[in-house]
């Protein structure tokens, strides 16, 4: 098991690994496995690419994230000049369905609302307008339509997550209920605990995901 204080290294070799982040700019404290950055960055895009980076790193149980968005006086927009171009990205955006997403902006704030038929659909609203100049951060509140069933939902989870070759599916356990899926297990990584995550999302009928799966440190 790894102490706190090499944890912390390879936190911060991770920050400095990844070329999207100023790893100057940003502060890192671990404590019991849990990370918490503080610090600011230019762009939400770069706080996004901070608290994946720390995910990448075996031993991290938990990410708190206390880094705020600075917008440099050359990326500031207005409401309305984000929201258009918000509007733009999700239109000529090929996973998501046309006429499917509202946006609203408040201060920077992006607000995604609709309906979509898969969470697919839904993470790729937000992936459209994340890196969008402007933007402080993405409240993604779109939700998915229900009625979509599966007879064989678990099963074709559990084949996902022996497919997948980041995770350890023998760690991994699923129950599916009504739409939701709900894990349980231990993982090696906190990347690891998103990769069954993701597989579970990935199943025709899925709603919602309960991920209560534990990272060993």
């Amino acid at each position: 098991m790894k102490s706190d204080i090499e944890l912390k290294r390879e936190v911060e070799d991770e920050l400095r690994w990844e070329p999207r982040v100023d790893a100057a700019a940003i502060g890192v404290a671990v404590e019991d496995g849990v990370v918490t950055l503080s610090g600011s960055v230019d762009s939400w895009a770069e706080k996004w690419a901070a608290e994946h980076a720390v995910k990448r790193v075996a031993g991290v149980a938990a990410v708190a994230e206390e880094i705020e968005v600075r917008l440099p006086v050359h990326s500031r927009r207005t409401d309305a000049d984000v929201a258009r171009a918000a509007a733009n990205a999700l239109a000529w955006n090929t996973f998501v369905p046309p006429d499917s997403v509202k946006v609203t902006v408040e201060n920077g704030w992006v607000t995604l609302e609709g309906v979509v038929a898969s969470a697919h659909e839904r993470s790729a609203a937000t992936e459209a307008v994340r890196r969008l100049i402007g933007v402080r951060g993405v409240s993604n509140l779109v939700a998915l339509k229900r009625g979509v069933t599966a007879a064989n939902v678990k099963e074709g989870i559990r084949r996902a997550f022996e497919r997948n070759a980041s995770l350890d599916a023998n760690g991994v356990t699923v129950d599916v209920d009504d739409g939701r899926a709900t894990l349980h297990g231990t993982v090696r990584s906190w990347a690891e605990r998103e990769a069954a995550e993701g597989a579970a999302w990935s199943a025709p009928g899925i709603a919602n995901v309960d991920n209560r799966i534990f990272v060993s440190r």
